[in-house]
């Protein structure tokens, strides 16, 4: 799952950043609308964190063309702006939410987390593979009821995994998926990641395989019994 953040006070996307992909999601951040527009045209994305204030304009401006190209995309504002009007006109040109400038990281996060849920309220239920479980809601994996920790990586390939049961991911959508566009990464990358989470769910017992489809990418099943 991929957000994008436009936001062009460095300091402030760099914590935002690092503490978007401390939760497992992938971040591609960019400074300007004009950078943002043309990532729009080429990737993806789960959710959107709009300033208002940047250097070629109003931010807002964004979320037209987000709701045009992108319609399931989520949108929350961050800004200084925080008169009632200004709060208004940003939910009227079809935000979903809006955080005042200073605000909490976590609290951004429970936000983040709220907007990705259906409408109406509605929890989606956990995805059961084997021992495994994942609550896509809250991104929580258990193993036989005990929660387990990952590292970020390990979460997010997961995510993408168990999304998709018994079906080939691509190593092109997982790398998407799973490296922000500004990380450097090595050719093998992948291929080591996929190790370890491979490493550590046979170590927790988790009664699940991930396949290697070579040239194409991974599949996660359940694991079949020893005979």
């Amino acid at each position: 799952m991929r957000i994008l953040l436009v936001e062009d006070h460095a300091e402030l996307a760099d914590r935002i950043a690092k503490r978007i992909r401390r939760a497992g999601y992938a971040v591609d951040h960019f400074g300007s609308i004009r950078e943002s527009e043309a990532a729009l045209g080429e990737q993806a994305y789960a959710v959107a964190l709009l300033d208002r204030r940047l250097p070629d304009g109003d931010g807002l401006t964004l979320v037209s063309r987000i709701r045009r190209q992108q319609p399931g995309s989520r949108i929350l504002m961050l800004t200084a702006l925080d008169a009632l009007d200004d709060r208004i006109e940003g939910l009227d040109a079809g935000a979903d939410d809006y955080l005042v400038k200073p605000f909490d990281l976590d609290e951004m996060m429970a936000r983040i987390r709220a907007t990705l849920r259906r409408p109406g309220g509605e929890r989606t239920p956990p995805i059961a593979v084997g021992a495994l479980s994942f609550d896509i809601d809250t991104r929580i994996v258990t193993i036989e009821g005990t929660p387990v920790v990952l590292l970020r990586r390990e979460l997010a390939l997961l995510d993408m995994l168990v999304r998709r049961a018994d079906c080939v991911v691509t190593r092109e959508s997982l790398l998407s998926e799973i490296y922000g566009c500004d990380d450097e990464i090595d050719e093998h990358a992948l291929t080591k990641l996929v190790s370890r989470l491979r490493a550590r769910l046979a170590e927790l017992n988790a009664g699940v395989n991930i396949h290697t489809a070579r040239g194409l990418g991974y599949m996660l099943t359940k694991a079949r019994p020893s005979a």
